[in-house]
């Protein structure tokens, strides 16, 4: 079996600390050998949902289930901030995607699966609501919610489409028949309702009513709006949060620069989306200016928005690609971009901070190679654990024929394979 694969066995002679057998936590996870960012290489005790210790490889010693990570890079695990579950994989239905309840609740779940195989432990969706699906899609979205507790934590953002006005009442209504059935976040898309302020002021006046924090989707193309949100939104909590904000990278860098400063100024956080928009196909290239509202002091978070809809039917949900890109396109250093999808990412969905140490959740992700820089560029192998347990394992085998480059060039291998069995040629590279 490839060593990709880390597969939990019993250590039942590898000693103990300080407690019998029978009173060992059956849930209590041993990761052996995992690479950390610095350099160091460690063991990693898990137990009731949270990291109990960290010491260097072969110092801890315990009762419980081991996993070897030898060869795989220990992180906190990612988050996804901007996700849009109930349209996700449609783009190959004929029409428009259904929004019957067990459709989107089978979209959902599958969605959420694979962005939790990537590395996700903690989704935040947007989620449509009023219109001709009316709550359908939020009771949807809820139920796949309970049937993934305990794989990965889903969070609802009640999205209305128009708020003000006599076309707005049912929105309004709805908004909130919408946070009683359980959507944790309230939100919307202020650009598209005729009065984008008054948009913004319903939306605040209901996140302050039930106590719940905003997420709202905008391009961030109008400097003056944003400006006005920021002076609505200061001193809110638990918090807003606005994204992708394409256009404010399309602003003059001056007018961006104030505007930025603006908004780090009353707390807001901003979700960009590396891999583009998930509205309109003209602004899906648009990435919101990492470096400029990060130098302002603004959070930035990042996100995948679209998976496989109308928006962007080739979307990944890989928040790993995200950090990929945000290195590769905004210049951020490797641990700036992963910080955006993980740390930045928890931060702005209110959840707590997860770092390789004792007493922190137990929210991880192993991934395949030595350094950061390297597992954002081919990190196809991840073992995802999510409340102190491994929920995901995905791993992958590079093969290349028989040639003498592949024997002289001597390449750098993640492992060899044992033999050459049919289908199986020489050089066989676990990535």
């Amino acid at each position: 079996m490839p060593d990709s694969q880390p597969q939990p066995h019993s250590s039942g002679s590898s000693g103990s600390s300080g407690s019998s057998g029978d009173d060992a936590d059956a849930s209590a996870l041993l990761l052996c050998g995992a690479r950390l960012t610095d350099g160091r290489t460690v063991d990693v005790r898990l137990g009731s949902g949270r990291i109990e210790a960290v010491g260097t490889a072969g110092s801890l010693t315990s009762h419980a289930t081991r996993v070897d990570l030898g060869g795989y890079l220990l992180l906190p695990a990612a988050a996804e901030p901007h996700a849009h579950s109930d349209t996700a994989l449609s783009a190959d239905a004929e029409g428009p995607a259904s929004y019957e309840l067990a459709d989107v609740q089978r979209r959902t779940t599958e969605a959420a699966l694979l962005q939790l195989g990537h590395g996700a432990t903690a989704l935040r969706s947007h989620v449509r609501i009023g219109d001709v699906p009316g709550l359908t899609p939020m009771e949807a979205v809820l139920q796949a919610r309970r049937s993934l507790r305990g794989l990965v934590d889903l969070a609802a953002v009640a999205v209305p489409r128009l708020l003000t006005g006599v076309a707005g009442a049912d929105g309004l209504a709805m908004l909130r028949d919408a946070v009683k059935m359980g959507a944790s976040v309230v939100g919307g898309c202020p650009d598209l309702d005729p009065d984008p302020t008054g948009y913004v002021e319903a939306v605040l006046e209901v996140a302050a009513e039930h106590g719940c924090p905003v997420d709202l989707h905008t391009d961030g193309s109008d400097p003056a709006r944003l400006g006005r949100l920021a002076a609505m939104a200061g001193g809110l909590r638990p918090g807003v949060t606005i994204g992708p904000c394409g256009g404010l990278g399309r602003l003059p860098s001056d007018v961006a620069a104030r505007t930025a400063e603006q908004l780090a100024a009353a707390g807001v956080t901003v979700v960009c989306l590396p891999q583009g928009g998930c509205g309109s196909v003209e602004r899906r290239g648009a990435v919101a200016p990492v470096r400029l509202l990060r130098a302002a002091g603004v959070r930035v978070a990042a996100g995948s928005g679209a998976m496989r809809d109308v928006s962007n039917p080739v979307g990944r949900g890989d928040p790993l690609e995200a950090a990929y890109l945000l290195a590769s396109r905004c210049g951020l250093r490797p641990g700036e971009a992963y910080g955006a999808v993980s740390s930045a990412a928890r931060a702005a969905m209110g959840l707590r901070q997860v770092r390789v140490e004792a007493g922190f959740p137990a929210e991880l992700l192993a991934v395949r190679g030595d350094h950061l820089a390297g597992a954002l560029s081919l990190a196809y192998s991840r073992i995802v654990v999510h409340r102190g347990r491994v929920v995901a394992r995905t791993s992958a085998v590079r093969e290349y024929c028989d040639s003498a480059a592949a024997v002289a060039l001597d390449l750098p291998r993640q492992g060899r394979s044992t033999g050459n069995g049919p289908g199986r040629a020489k050089g066989a590279e676990p990535s």
